[in-house]
């Protein structure tokens, strides 16, 4: 066992009453350790299952230098197999979507039926004994929920549906089934750590203090809640009229019987947001030590009237500003934790988000207790 894993209760306690230390949101080997032991095993969000309307339709997530190829087979069934060619390893497809009812490798033109099946294998006489049953493209574990779709490198922990379990009634009157995708997945890089963007995200007390827009909307009445999977935050927009244009005016093309704002973020990356007009996800894919791409796109049920094109047309340029706000911030701290004066600082009670998730990676990875980085190697993992 770990020396660090040795710390008194009282001890270990008290580091629930601080935030992370700096070295953990820019070291490489910690880095290694996180994607090993967090990232893998956890879901991670690749689309909405309307995405792939048609047999053959298929889209990628890269992801820690694997890509995964998720694929809707002439069953209607939604897969999701590594995107490598059994015979030498070639990539299957290019780029973030397409369609084909056959995967042909590029390479020597090994053939995949869109269920995984390897069907053709050119000069097939050159592999006596070859038995394709065993060489079809290989799975990787999917998970629908209310339509979208998750992927994990690894088995591990629960599943999607058990870990918004807590959350199905208020779902349920989104109808999330039917969400439809307005414009394309959105790449935004960051040149920060990726624990930076999601402690960003839980945060509540920023709201106030850097979100004047925010703050106009929901009047200081922002809630957050830790759950054992997922963290939720809630806002209601008030009734009086903002000073701002965009922000008048959507609050009055909204309807009346829905004016709140919800969060969720699945531990550990990935975010959905509920608004009464829209439904986005946001992905905080760690690239490098300081470097996340957050990967966004917005769905929404079908709906013509003007008042609601309008709606989500405002609910854009409000949190294209928002999202402005929020990068300033994250470079901000991403630079402080890379000083040799930052040490933790305390928690507040509020602050519960922020706690719950300090407190799983320390018991995950018991090396973030300390406050200096250890000496190199500790962590057993072979140098990148």
């Amino acid at each position: 066992m770990s020396e660090v894993a040795r710390l008194p209760r009282r001890e270990a306690e008290s580091q629930d009453e601080r935030s992370l230390p700096g070295w953990v949101y820019h070291d490489p080997e910690y880095f290694r350790v996180e994607m090993a032991r967090l990232i893998r095993p956890t879901w991670q969000i690749v689309c909405h299952a309307n995405d792939l309307p048609n047999a053959g339709d298929w889209r990628t997530l890269e992801l820690l230098g694997e890509s995964v190829l998720v694929i809707r087979g002439a069953d209607g069934v939604v897969r999701a197999f590594a995107n490598v060619c059994r015979h030498r390893g070639s990539r299957l497809v290019d780029g973030e979507a397409g369609c084909a009812k056959r995967l042909t490798c590029p390479y020597h033109a090994w053939t995949y039926a869109a269920d995984g099946r390897l069907v053709g294998v050119p000069q097939r006489e050159d592999y006596p004994g070859l038995d394709p049953a065993r060489l079809g493209l290989l799975p990787v574990e999917l998970e629908e929920w209310h339509g979208f779709l998750f992927v994990r490198l690894e088995s591990g922990g629960p599943g999607i549906g058990v870990m918004m379990a807590p959350y199905e009634g208020e779902v349920a009157p989104y109808r999330l089934e039917a969400l439809e995708a307005i414009g394309r997945i959105t790449l935004r890089p960051r040149d920060v750590n990726w624990k930076n963007v999601a402690d960003n995200y839980s945060d509540g007390l920023h709201i106030s203090v850097a979100h004047p827009g925010l703050t106009r909307l929901f009047g200081g009445d922002y809630g957050i809640h830790a759950g054992e999977h997922v963290d939720r935050m809630s806002g209601d927009l008030v009734e009086q009229p903002s000073a701002n244009l965009s922000e008048r005016a959507y609050q009055a093309f909204l309807p009346p019987e829905n004016r709140r704002w919800l969060y969720y973020k699945l531990w550990p990356n990935v975010a959905l947001d509920i608004y009464p007009d829209q439904v986005d996800f946001m992905h905080f894919v760690p690239v490098g030590p300081t470097e996340t791409l957050i990967r966004e796109i917005s769905y929404a049920l079908p709906d013509a009237r003007r008042e609601m094109k309008a709606a989500r047309y405002l609910n854009w340029r409000i949190n294209r500003r928002v999202n402005e706000e929020d990068t300033a911030l994250i470079r901000r701290v991403q630079q402080g934790m890379a000083s040799s004066f930052y040490a933790p600082g305390p928690l507040g009670k509020s602050e519960v988000c922020l706690r719950s998730f300090a407190r799983k990676l320390r018991r995950l990875i018991p090396e973030t207790r300390l406050e200096a980085r250890p000496p190199p190697g500790w962590s057993g993992l072979p140098a990148a």
